[in-house]
């Protein structure tokens, strides 16, 4: 990802700490899901019960998850309270990183599974998983090594949720800011009388307190706050604020590192 290149090499120090913890975090959970019968008989029911789309949301929330981590870096300066669709519960995310290291195997072996019952599978993915531990846990790994796995994962999930995520329509749909983001926003005094508000074409009276963007374009509080309640745009220049949609979020995040990306280049 070419917004990675715009990060110094503290911050890069810091996104591979952090993406280093999470993956080990992530390989304790499968490792623990492997280990037991019981568990992992459980999480396979609890995939089976889920519908595709419900499937796709799962990996969607796991994306943002991970995506998150590096959007938080490269832009603190503009950050937001978290979208609430990023925190997964145990269940779920013993869930998705099953569905995932499942497609993985696919990938790597597709004849792998095929020829197994599904109570069969945990000691291939026992295997599977016991050949790949001392890359995947990141053990003697470099920062590139690193960030070559985190870019991995994004792109596979990014790629599941493109093709799978939109076909209920919700691509480009209009979704409202989240309520901890308008909570959030500043209230700032007009300094200088004359400005229009955009949504009502009033003027914004001298010494008046004012709702302010993080993209610092500035509206009255009763005109903006019917308008992020619908929608988590700018009236102005249409710079997003976070929403707890899960699918709106990522398209915002995403959004904002092809913007930083492309204008490091």
């Amino acid at each position: 990802m070419a917004a990675l290149s715009t990060l110094t090499q503290p911050q890069i120090s810091t996104l591979t700490t952090t993406i280093s913890s999470l993956f080990h975090f992530h390989r304790r959970r499968l490792s623990s899901l492997l280990s037991s019968h019981t568990l992992f008989s459980l999480s396979l029911q609890h995939l089976h019960s889920l519908s595709l789309h419900q499937k796709s949301l799962l990996i969607a929330r796991h994306l943002l998850s991970i995506l998150s981590q590096l959007s938080h870096l490269i832009n603190p300066t503009t950050r937001m309270p978290p979208c609430t669709a990023t925190t997964l519960n145990d269940r779920d995310l013993d869930s998705v990183l099953l569905l995932l290291l499942l497609c993985e195997l696919h990938q790597h072996d597709p004849e792998s599974l095929k020829t197994l019952s599904p109570t069969d599978w945990r000691d291939s993915l026992s295997g599977y998983v016991s050949a790949t531990m001392l890359t995947l846990s990141g053990i003697g790994c470099s920062n590139s090594e690193i960030l070559i796995k985190y870019i991995e994962v994004v792109t596979k999930c990014k790629k599941f949720v493109d093709v799978m995520g939109y076909r209920d329509g919700k691509e480009g749909k209009e979704v409202a800011a989240s309520v901890a983001a308008v909570v959030a926003l500043p209230s700032v005094e007009v300094k200088q009388g004359g400005k229009e508000c955009a949504v009502c074409k009033e003027e914004m009276r001298q010494a008046r307190d004012v709702c302010e963007l993080p993209c610092e374009h500035q509206f009255h509080w009763m005109c903006i706050l019917p308008w992020v309640i619908k929608r988590n745009t700018c009236p102005c220049c249409r710079h997003r604020l976070p929403t707890d949609d899960v699918y709106g979020e990522i398209e915002r995040q995403w959004e904002l590192l092809v913007k930083i990306g492309g204008s490091y280049f």
